[in-house]
């Protein structure tokens, strides 16, 4: 080393040797970026062929805090470098930049491979089997928050602050809190018991016979939660809400109902049980509809203007507009087995009766 400073020296003088000192300290750093940012897009290149989702995201979450972990560094050691030849005050504050760049940049890390690793979990490119995102994301929240205030602490220590005295506050600071924040604590209890026994994640179709409540979770937060309505109106909930309502989740039905009466004319007695059995036997070989679960078609009752029979079966699906192509398929097929008995489907009538009159039937008499 002494030697090469010689050497500047000779080739720049004493005075401004400082200067070539600068101009070198940024050209070596700017190369490592260079350079480490090549390395991490080879990396990326090869993680990108196994099969794991742990190594994309520690290598993509790795670029940002490397790159500039090396260009601080070498800014703040370049920065020391003119300090000490101005015999500037800065000089102090270079060593507490430098740690807090550290602890920064490591508190970024963590957040972006969380970050990365929530996305993986969840996406099917990088995950056969993708975990519930109700639960991948409530974990990431925790673990985000987690390292922030982790962070924050460990900079407060660093700077001489005592977080014991800190910690000491927060809990008697909490107390006081949690009365003035009873709500707040309310839905984030309840934010943390969706989380749990999730009764609905997001993508799940809900709806609450108590509340005016219906259509798809969006997001579920700590506080709130947000489902689209089917007219595609957003709702926001409370998550406290929850636990004092019943929720539906027609997202987790294992099959859809067909639950219909069908009429036919009085006339058409005779073919009841042959347009039954032929129903019947039409419901059996109906590849959408499920035989394995409860089938049942039969005479139900004399209505006013019809003889009722009702169908009650199961589709396979559980899609909303895939089930109502079966059921439109299931009733026009129906309708055929119907009319090829001769028979027709009743409709609303009434039959009017009229007396003869007693001296009308006198007269006929004569």
């Amino acid at each position: 080393m002494n030697n090469f400073q010689n050497w500047l020296v000779s080739l720049a003088g004493e005075k401004f040797v400082w200067i070539v000192e600068l101009f070198l300290i940024v050209l070596v750093v700017l190369s490592l970026g260079y350079i480490l940012n090549r390395m991490i897009d080879r990396l990326e290149k090869r993680t990108a062929q196994t099969k794991t989702v742990w190594d994309d995201a520690l290598v993509e979450a790795s670029r940002k805090p490397l790159v500039w972990l090396v260009w601080i560094l070498g800014i703040n050691f370049a920065a020391a470098v003119a300090a000490e030849k101005m015999n500037s005050p800065i000089q102090v504050l270079i060593d507490p930049i430098n740690r807090v760049a550290v602890i920064f940049l490591g508190a970024l890390f963590l957040n972006n491979f969380i970050k990365r690793a929530e996305h993986n979990l969840i996406s099917p490119e990088f995950i056969s089997d993708p975990v519930d995102p109700t639960t991948v994301k409530a974990v990431a929240k925790l673990l985000r928050a987690s390292v922030i205030i982790t962070a924050l602490l460990i900079a407060m220590q660093l700077f001489g602050y005592s977080i014991s005295g800190l910690l000491a506050f927060g809990g008697i600071g909490g107390i006081a809190v949690g009365f003035a924040a009873k709500d707040l604590l309310a839905n984030f209890f309840g934010g943390l018991m969706i989380y749990l026994d999730r009764p609905f994640s997001v993508g799940d179709w809900v709806r609450s016979p108590d509340k005016e409540i219906e259509g798809t979770v969006e997001d579920v937060g700590w506080r709130l939660t947000r489902i689209r309505t089917f007219d595609k109106r957003p709702l926001y909930i409370p998550n406290a809400v929850f636990a004092n309502i019943s929720v539906e989740n027609p997202s987790r039905m294992t099959n859809r109902r067909i639950y219909e009466t069908i009429g036919v004319r009085y006339s058409d007695l005779g073919v009841m049980s042959t347009i039954i059995d032929q129903v019947t036997e039409m419901l059996m070989q109906h590849e959408d509809i499920d035989s394995q679960q409860t089938m049942i078609v039969n005479f139900n009752q004399f209505s006013s203007s019809s003889l009722d029979f009702f169908i009650y079966t199961f589709t396979k699906t559980t899609r909303w507009v895939e089930f109502h192509q079966i059921k439109q398929d299931v009733l026009l097929q129906v309708a055929a087995v119907i009319e090829a008995n001769g028979a027709e489907i009743a409709f609303p009538t009434s039959t009017v009766h009229l007396e003869t009159p007693p001296e009308e039937l006198q007269l006929k008499g004569k």
